[in-house]
């Protein structure tokens, strides 16, 4: 496993048989591993909730070279409401847009062979119509940022990605840390992020000595960028 890579994004699913069938039947992921617990984590995993619940981490490779997503259900809860924070990820599939034609799944063509469409609960997905030579299709992850800059300055200087691209007028960066791995896409937007009662979490991996390093620097970041 790379020393620095993005690993899974988190999402909180109200029903598990819709949802199983969007990412098997639509996107063409696979379950590589479930897993069920009796209670609420203490790291809140599962959200702020303490009954019992499971997370079943799909993708289209193993965990250790792919970025994959993590499915949070939570016992009894049907259907959570969502914020402006988590905005989309986006894959190069041909075979997941023609599953989507197929099984009737809705489809909007946004740009020149881009299509939207939404996994149950809401969450958006953007379906490039190529293949790509490389194994793994997810391209990037984007999510809304209230400041862009105080953002990358986060994600650059204490995280250490790299900027491959930055439109300043837009306010749009898209970081990473190598060319091959999944990409994290930053767009600013106006009146504040609202994570709501979806709220997820993007994963990533990275030494643990830097990890130790990071947290402390994370501490002093937070007490020197107070809003």
């Amino acid at each position: 496993m790379a020393a620095r890579r993005a690993l899974h994004f988190v999402f909180k699913v109200g029903n598990r048989f819709q949802t199983a069938r969007f990412y098997r039947d639509v996107l063409g992921m696979k379950v590589l591993r479930h897993e069920e617990f009796e209670e609420g984590c203490k790291a809140a995993c599962n959200g702020p909730y303490d009954g019992k619940w499971s997370k079943t981490m799909v993708g289209f490779g193993p965990e250790d070279d792919h970025f994959v997503a993590e499915l949070t259900y939570n016992y009894g809860v049907g259907d959570y409401k969502l914020g402006n924070d988590f905005m989309g990820i986006t894959l190069a599939s041909s075979q997941a847009v023609s599953n989507a034609r197929k099984l009737e799944w809705p489809l909007t063509e946004v740009a020149e062979g881009v299509f939207e469409t939404e996994a149950p609960g809401g969450y958006k997905f953007y379906l490039q119509n190529r293949s790509l030579p490389q194994s793994d299709p997810v391209l990037k992850v984007t999510l809304a940022v209230s400041d862009l800059q105080k953002s990358l300055n986060y994600w650059c200087n204490l995280l250490g990605m790299k900027i491959y691209e930055k439109d300043e007028e837009k306010q749009r960066a898209l970081l990473g840390y190598a060319d091959n791995q999944c990409k994290l896409e930053l767009q600013g937007v106006k009146g504040g992020v609202d994570h709501a009662a979806a709220f997820g979490r993007i994963a990533f991996s990275c030494p643990q000595k830097e990890a130790m390093a990071a947290d402390k620097s994370d501490e002093w970041f937070a007490k020197h960028n107070k809003p």
